[in-house]
């Protein structure tokens, strides 16, 4: 990866939902963050001041739209506007996690379609390009009018797994019906054969009559899935392989939300380890001793250094350097 001068025209600015991850992206470009203050008043609106010039220059806002989902998102609406108004000369929205991709289509009467929406209001405040990892649906980069770089963490979760042995004798196994192309696509990287768990529905996993689609006695198994929310899926799909007979199984998932009881069900499950990635802050209180964090801080500063240099992104496709 070509590396950036601290004099580039480039800015790069984190706001305050995942700093930790902007800092690593920065370091791994070479350059400093930016200085610019993100406060909220008593009341929650949001103040935001830019305390050095942008003028004519490309700018990185790297920020997830994660919990607190509704915050964090106003908080990249702000400060794009802000930019806008100072002459930024483009403005890219480095979006990690992509919240409310999964309210992506009406499922029901009457219900919005809220992925377009947040589309809208990031194309309106000024956005020039997303870059994002791992959306829910890769159809959600046709709910804007601007360019979208979707980026995979797929090629570093199959090198950890590779890196660790876990390539010979293992099974990647889809949680329900939903994830199978995302399993396939690593048991591809792996030449690993695929196993499905035959879940249908919301409801919760009936373990003793559920069925395994697939080999998976006396095998090693990753469970993948783009997220983990709640934990109660991947959950009882390491429970049902478990009473199928399969051997060591592993999560694997790019997005940790870990919602409600995420973090009881996950430790107290049948995996030997959870893999994630840091597209997403965890807090000291969701981390546990299964947990373990790949950083998508590399992926994120190729593809900033490649869209700064107006080199093409297909090499981040391809698992090249």
């Amino acid at each position: 990866m070509e590396k950036l001068q601290e004099n580039a025209n480039i800015k790069l600015f984190a706001l305050n939902s995942n700093q930790a991850l902007a800092q690593k992206i920065a370091a791994e470009l070479g350059i400093k963050l930016c200085d610019a203050s993100v406060k909220h008043f008593s009341d929650g609106e949001i103040q935001i001041n830019i305390n050095e010039s942008v003028r004519g220059d490309d700018v990185f806002i790297i920020q997830s739209i994660s919990d607190p989902v509704n915050e964090n998102f106003m908080e990249l609406m702000v400060m794009m506007d802000a930019l806008r108004r100072s002459s930024a000369g483009s403005i890219n929205a480095v979006i990690p996690y992509y919240g409310y991709a999964r309210a992506d289509r009406k499922a029901r009467s009457r219900e919005p379609i809220t992925a377009k929406l947040l589309a809208n209001f990031i194309t309106l405040a000024g956005a020039d390009r997303v870059i994002t990892l791992d959306l829910h649906a890769g159809q959600l980069q046709g709910f804007f009018n601007i360019p979208v770089d979707h980026l995979f963490a797929i090629y570093g979760q199959a090198e950890y797994f590779k890196a660790k042995g876990i390539s010979e004798d293992v099974v990647v196994v889809a949680p329900d019906h939903n994830s199978v192309k995302g399993a396939r696509n690593l048991a591809d990287l792996l030449k690993a054969p695929i196993a499905i768990v035959d879940k249908r529905d919301d409801t919760r996993l009936d373990i003793e009559h559920s069925a395994i689609i697939g080999d998976v006695v006396g095998h090693d198994c990753i469970v993948f899935d783009d997220m983990i929310d709640t934990g109660g899926k991947m959950a009882d799909a390491a429970a049902a392989l478990a009473k199928a007979g399969a051997k060591d199984i592993y999560a694997c998932a790019t997005h940790a939300v870990f919602s409600g009881n995420a973090v009881e069900e996950l430790q107290d499950s049948a995996y030997k380890e959870v893999v994630v990635t840091d597209t997403i802050e965890i807090p000291e209180n969701k981390q546990f001793a299964k947990l373990k964090v790949l950083s998508s801080a590399p992926i994120f500063a190729k593809a900033i250094s490649l869209i700064y240099h107006n080199h093409s992104v297909d090499s981040l496709f391809n698992n090249k350097d």
